[in-house]
């Protein structure tokens, strides 16, 4: 289905991105695969590992989700669109909460309402664990998007454009995933922080989380929230198995975490 189409990923220097697109040019040979994104830096280093030069189906475009008539602009002859631009840090949404709904649910309903006038094919939303029975900001707007995206389905009138969401735990190794910050702090030699002995989180590779989004993608007919079956482990175990030599030190839950995701 991907084969010498048209994609777009918002949020595309993400973690996701940076492994979806040597994927995707590999397996399908897409027609034109577009990068948008708001951070310029993320983009000239992208650009850095994956030239336009080199690949002529890459674009890299610089916006904004908050910004519906950039949006509009990009997805001119987009089929499918991946939207995977969020704010996820859970204690920076919490001390900003404006700009985490702005971005994570203004920015959806924007992505929705440019995908309805442009005429993309197929929009695949990212979601995560966390938008599972909230208790924190980011879960609370995640779980909000997916909502919108579920509801556009009711609102597309004759349209043949179809929404659905892709829901998985903790990324191993994404941005901002505690594996690096915890081999960070292993080549360090210094302990690693534990919330709570007690604490368990579900976890996926990104290859895996990014075959499970082309899959959800060929699957959808609208309206699905696709939950893939993965591994929930003890954090404390997974410290032990990066640096079984390092002490631990307790450091308590922060404000928004719970013990145990659910999805």
């Amino acid at each position: 289905m991907l084969k010498n189409s048209s994609i777009l990923i918002t949020g595309g220097t993400g973690s996701f991105g940076n492994t979806f697109v040597p994927m995707t040019l590999s397996k399908y040979n897409p027609k034109r695969l577009v990068i948008f994104s708001r951070d310029e830096q993320k983009q000239f280093q992208m650009n850095q590992e994956f030239p336009e030069s080199k690949y002529s189906a890459l674009r890299y475009f610089i916006g904004d989700v908050r910004d519906v008539e950039r949006l509009k602009m990009a997805f001119k002859g987009i089929e499918y669109v991946i939207h995977a631009a969020a704010m996820k840090h859970i204690h920076i949404a919490e001390y900003n909460p404006m700009e985490c709904v702005k971005t994570n649910v203004l920015g959806a309903e924007n992505v929705i309402n440019a995908a309805l006038e442009v005429g993309v094919q197929n929009v695949v939303a990212l979601s995560t664990d966390k938008a599972a029975a909230p208790v924190n900001l980011y879960g609370a707007t995640k779980l909000t998007s997916d909502k919108l995206f579920v509801a556009a389905n009711n609102i597309k009138g004759t349209n043949p454009i179809k929404f659905s969401i892709v829901r998985y735990g903790n990324v191993m190794g994404s941005n901002g995933s505690v594996i690096p910050f915890f081999q960070q702090l292993a080549s360090q030699g210094k302990p690693l922080p534990i919330t709570d002995l007690r604490m368990t989180r579900f976890w996926i590779s990104i290859e895996s989380a990014v075959r499970f989004v082309i899959d959800s993608l060929e699957m959808m007919t609208g309206g699905e929230l696709y939950v893939p079956k993965i591994p929930s482990m003890k954090v404390i175990d997974l410290a032990a198995y990066l640096a079984p030599n390092l002490p631990t030190k307790i450091i308590g839950i922060r404000p928004g975490e719970k013990l145990h995701e659910s999805m």
